[in-house]
Formats: structure tokens, sequence, C-alpha cells
């Protein structure tokens, strides 16, 4: 697989945030309209059988990662520690991947810190009012009934930008192919309300990916939610947060049943140990097909698959300062 970032820069509000699983669906659905359906089928096939041709992250602000979901003793083994202001202090610059996993929290940030910066801020998130239409009378109807979604709010004039780690196999899927693909999405819009003319972004620059990695790495480090069951890990030294998708098909086929069979995931962030360590970019598996993810359309797959980043965990408490 290669493997690269890509840089966006946000032009519009999102209509939720930015994860990797819902990317990938909505690049395959780009996929199909511009080299056509057969060409997809055969990118997806063996997608559930461990070949995946593209594998993409969340978006993360620009030079920023999620700070690793391992337990607080990691980063701080004061007991007088303020836990609360600990859990805040959630993002971590990529510059310090080259120090030791216990002195990583010194440099993180919390989200106040993050949204002053000058273009990895977050989005602000702001409630958006909606009422129900009638589509026989074109209007609300007899029953008046508003509700709001959240908007993620970007501050576009700051030029805020955000991260995304790709992956994409170059003997199946080149490099050309998978930027233009990824112009489509944020020419469109991604994520809901797209048609409303939310989640445009701009591709910016394809950087490398050079992060420093540790030596004898233990653990992958996940950048996107994945689906971890039934593969070998070592469950005493895995720490992740269940993450429950109710995914809906988009595109034109919402015209048909809208609705996918729900999935558990662990969410981005997940701290997996494998029994037996072997260097890799991406871990998780495919999900879905024949039938098992939607009847409406049985072919469907979702990306259970996430690309990761090597840690080496401590291996005991007297290896944590």
């Amino acid at each position: 697989m290669e493997r690269g970032i890509f840089r966006i820069r946000p032009q519009t509000a999102f209509g939720g945030p930015l994860r990797g699983d819902t990317l990938f669906g909505q690049m395959a659905w780009a996929i199909r309209h511009r080299y056509g359906e057969s060409r997809l089928a055969e990118l997806l096939s063996g997608y559930t059988a461990g070949k995946p041709f593209l594998v993409c992250s969340d978006g993360f602000p620009a030079g920023y990662l999620p700070r690793p979901m391992l337990p607080l003793r990691v980063f701080a083994n004061d007991p007088t520690a303020d836990h609360k202001a600990i859990k805040r202090r959630s993002w971590l610059p990529v510059t310090v991947l080259d120090r030791p996993l216990p002195e990583w929290f010194g440099a993180c940030v919390d989200a106040d810190t993050l949204q002053n910066a000058t273009t990895a801020g977050l989005a602000d998130v702001h409630p958006q009012s909606h009422n129900r239409i009638d589509r026989r009378s074109n209007t609300t109807g007899e029953g008046f009934a508003p509700f709001s979604h959240n908007q993620w709010w970007f501050d576009t004039r700051r030029g805020v930008e955000m991260d995304l780690y790709l992956l994409w196999d170059p003997e199946r899927f080149s490099r050309e192919e998978c930027r233009a693909v990824l112009e489509d999405v944020g020419y469109f819009g991604y994520g809901r309300d797209a048609t409303t003319g939310l989640g445009k972004f701009l591709v910016e620059e394809l950087l490398p990916w050079n992060l420093p990695e540790p030596d004898k790495a233990t653990s992958y480090w996940t950048l996107a939610p994945c689906a971890p069951q039934g593969l070998p890990w070592d469950d005493t030294r895995s720490y992740y947060t269940p993450f429950t998708r109710f995914g809906r098909h988009g595109d034109t086929a919402v015209l048909q049943q809208p609705f996918k069979n729900p999935l558990l995931l662990a969410d981005s962030g997940a701290v997996l140990t494998p029994v037996t360590w072997q260097s890799t970019y991406f871990t998780g598996q495919g999900l879905g097909g024949e039938g098992s993810l939607s009847w409406a359309i049985p072919e469907t797959v979702h990306q259970g698959y996430a690309p990761v980043l090597p840690l080496r965990l401590p291996q005991s408490h007297s290896e944590v300062p």
C-alpha cells in the first residue's frame, strides 16, 4: 500500500465530523460516477478478504492527532493531578511523535488552545433549526414540528486546514485517481446535508507520510473507526471505546431502502496490541457483502479498516514515569 497525507481546506460548514468510514463510502460513490460501476466492482474485489484498495482516516486538525485512548496513568502518574484537565488535553502535535510515549502528554493541548492555532483550528458546533415539510401541500401541515441538527463550522477566513491519512493500492488505484476522487467529494460535499451546500472542501497539497516510529513497537494506534472483532489481540493491552454506526446509503441509493444494518466498531484512537507483532499500515477488516449489511444493495460494504501508527507500550508500570 502507498500512503500519504492529503491536506484539505474546508469551504463551508459540515453536517458532522469527518469520519474515515463515511469518507470511504463517499469516495466509492465518486469512483462509480467518475469511472463507472464496473471499475468500482473491480476495485472492491477482495475487499472483505483483507485486500482493500483504499483506507481512509478521519479528518484531523492540520499537524495534530487525537491522543491515543490509553489509561491516564501512562501519561500522568500523579494521583493528585486534575484528571478532568488531563482528559481535555486530547490533541497531540505530530512533531512530538519521536519522543517516548509517556512524554507525549506534556505536549498535548486542549480544544481551546488548538482553536487559537494558526491553521489547525477545530470546528465550532452550532444547532441548525429545521422543520418537516409535507411535500403534498408544500407546507408544514397541521402539525408544526421543528427539530435541530448540529453543524460543524470552520473559520474559513483564517484558512483552517485538516489532514487526511489515506492508503491506496497503487497497482489498482493510482495516486492521481485517489486525489481526483477526493476532489470530487470535496466539490459535491461530504456527509449529511451536502445537497444543501454543506461539507465542501478544497484538496491542497499531498504531504509525505514520514512520521517518526518507535523502536520495538508493540501496538497499533488507529486513525479511524475499525472492526477488530475476531482478530488475535492481547486483550490485556488493548484499549478502545465502542462506537455504533447506524449507517445509511448515500447518493442515489437513498431512493431505495436507505438504512443499513448497524455495526459495532472500535472508535478512532484505539490502541490495539496484537499477540504477535507485525508491521502494517492498517488493521481491521472489510464488512458487508452478500446482503449482510444491506438487503437493498446486497454487495454493499463498509470500511472496517483503519490506518494505523505504531506505538510502543510500556511493558510494566516501572516504565511509566
